[in-house]
């Protein structure tokens, strides 16, 4: 057809991708399952392909709808950001609307509730959305305003401060220590349980290419979600990696080998430069620099 389909289409189509349902997307866009489903066989009819099949489980999307999948994320992220930017200052120059901050799942849950909690304080008109992820969502599409990156922005298109650096270190519950002995040597970590990943990324096989004994195949528990491993470490699980910053707050957390294992990871705040000029992205951006500065300074301590 040579009739282009609304975007009204193509945010349905990711509704009903993201929920598997029509009833899912029907609440998440707060329409009805038949105008759900009438936008779905519209964008069908334009396209001149089948996008999703019935399934018992719900609906199972085609080839031709997972070959859209990611440019239809990408419209989403571009209209969710067309909203934010529309979004006007508020009454007296006071800071208004939304702003949505990416970071890594620990940083999200251990260093970024206070921070945030201030920047609320000092800006009651402002909206923050967090999205708490070891995916480094792509400032340059817009599915995140600012970020919080442990490493170095390469996209020339992006506004960084670099803050410092965060340290990683192999730490264990004392009790766990009390029950199973101390390792005096990176070796000696066989004879424990350790916690670690399941599925190998880039950067964990350039990590483990320096610390063998960190393998896939040591861990006693393989799981990919850091707040995961940190909640076993506390819980007496075993020997894990954890940001010696997190551990310096509880006294029941000990580092286990400091000479033998250290990694410093850079830390940086980054935003679009097209954001440079709006002013609640700004306040956000250097809120985020203030607080993750001073988390920063303590980890170096």
């Amino acid at each position: 057809m040579n009739c282009e389909p609304s975007w009204d289409l193509y945010r349905t189509f990711h509704a009903v991708l993201r929920e598997g349902s029509l009833s899912g997307a029907a609440r998440r866009l707060d329409m009805s399952q038949p105008s759900i489903a009438r936008h779905i066989d519209a964008l069908e009819t334009a396209l001149g392909a089948k996008l999703f099949l019935r399934t018992p489980r719900g609906l199972s999307p085609t080839d031709a709808a997972l070959e859209l999948k990611p440019l239809a994320e990408r419209l989403a992220a571009t209209s969710a950001a067309l909203r934010r930017t529309a979004e006007g200052g508020g009454e007296g120059g006071a800071l208004s609307g939304t702003v949505r901050i990416s970071a890594s799942e620990v940083v999200a849950v251990e260093h970024l509730p206070p921070v945030l909690a201030r920047m609320r304080q000092a800006h009651p008109g402002l909206a923050l959305e967090l999205s708490p992820s070891n995916a480094l969502d792509d400032l340059l599409q817009r599915k995140a305003d600012v970020a919080v990156r442990m490493v170095r922005p390469e996209q020339q298109a992006l506004v960084s401060r670099h803050i410092g650096t965060l340290t990683i270190g192999l730490h264990a519950h004392r009790d766990y220590l009390a029950r199973r002995g101390t390792p005096r040597t990176l070796a000696d970590l066989k004879d424990h349980d350790l916690i670690g990943y399941d599925v190998e990324t880039p950067a964990i096989r350039a990590a483990i290419q320096q610390y063998p004994a960190l393998s896939r195949d040591a861990f006693a528990l393989r799981v990919d979600s850091d707040v995961a491993q940190l909640a076993a470490i506390r819980a007496g699980f075993g020997i894990g990696i954890c940001q010696t910053a997190v551990a310096a707050r509880e006294p029941d957390l000990v580092r286990v080998l400091p000479d033998a294992f250290n990694i410093e990871l850079e830390t940086w705040i980054v935003m679009h430069e097209d954001l440079r000029g709006n002013a609640r992205c700004r306040a956000v951006f250097d809120a985020l620099v203030e607080g993750m500065s001073g988390i920063v300074g303590s980890s170096a301590r």
